[in-house]
């Protein structure tokens, strides 16, 4: 089900300039029409060299259990991660912070650009592939600010963010802004740090784009030549070199295209496994 269309839209100017801030919307319950601005006093970020990649995420990326794919399904990703959470031992009564009003927004900021999901699938019963876990969040300059994730299958959100550290590194993105630390970040080589340092290493992000084709340079070596960014393409210069930071969805292509180039296109995710061992 999608966000009423009644729903009064937060202005797309508006939320880009709270990120570019260093801060983000959130709400009290999913139908809550009002919205409040955080600023945390403690921020997480995931370094995008330091992505842990655990040996069994590997085998799972190997094994290409799940099939990945880009902006192909934003609002069944966001839809998902806005279920209420359930209610824990602490007496925590779960609901979400993702209101209708916010999904609305962001599904608008998805139709402008500037907002992207990661999609994990499985085969169903009837032959149809089923959502199974995915992430969405918000891109600019050289940063990925991640908003929320959701899992229906074991390791699934956790090859959704393998794919996506991938895709940042290889579209040049030097930030990957993940907003509070969890557990289950922090395994991943989450780390944490005060919100003044988050803001400087956000407008530096957004003053120097970067070096796209990050993985391609690391495999080159073990894959060939083949692992740059395309000439031509949205990640390369005029004269074919790589130009400055691109956005999650060209790095993501960028990966499917280095991937047929290694003669992996069956099964991208041994290419995914590869790049995070030899960069992490």
């Amino acid at each position: 089900m999608h966000a009423p269309k009644t729903t009064p839209l937060i202005a797309p100017e508006l939320l880009m300039l709270a990120y570019r801030g260093g801060i983000f919307p959130m709400a009290y319950r999913r139908d809550d029409p009002e919205i409040f601005w955080v600023e945390p006093r403690l921020r997480a970020i995931l370094p995008l060299d330091g992505f842990h990649l655990s040996h069994s995420l590997a085998r799972t990326l190997r094994r290409g259990r799940f099939a990945v794919t880009c902006n192909q399904a934003f609002a069944q990703v966001i839809e998902a991660c806005s279920a209420p959470r359930p209610v824990s031992r602490d007496g925590d009564e779960g609901g979400s912070w993702i209101s209708h009003r916010i999904q609305a927004s962001y599904e608008n900021l998805h139709h402008l650009g500037l907002a992207h999901s990661i999609e994990c699938w499985q085969p169903g019963a009837d032959g149809a592939r089923r959502l199974v876990g995915g992430l969405y969040g918000v891109g600019f300059d050289g940063v990925f600010c991640g908003e929320s994730m959701f899992s229906r299958e074991r390791d699934a959100s956790k090859v959704a963010i393998a794919w996506l550290v991938a895709a940042l590194r290889q579209a040049g993105v030097t930030l990957l802004d993940c907003q509070f630390l969890t557990p289950h970040l922090a395994s991943l080589g989450a780390v944490e740090m005060p919100q003044a340092d988050y803001v400087e290493m956000l407008s530096a992000a957004q003053s120097w784009a970067g070096d796209a084709g990050a993985l391609g340079d690391a495999l080159g070596p073990a894959l060939g030549p083949a692992l740059g960014p395309a000439p031509g393409s949205a990640l390369a210069g005029a004269d074919g070199d790589a130009a400055g930071a691109g956005t999650l969805p060209e790095g993501f292509a960028a990966l499917l295209s280095l991937a047929a180039s290694a003669g992996l296109s069956s099964s991208p995710g041994k290419l995914i496994a590869q790049a995070l061992t030899h960069t992490s």
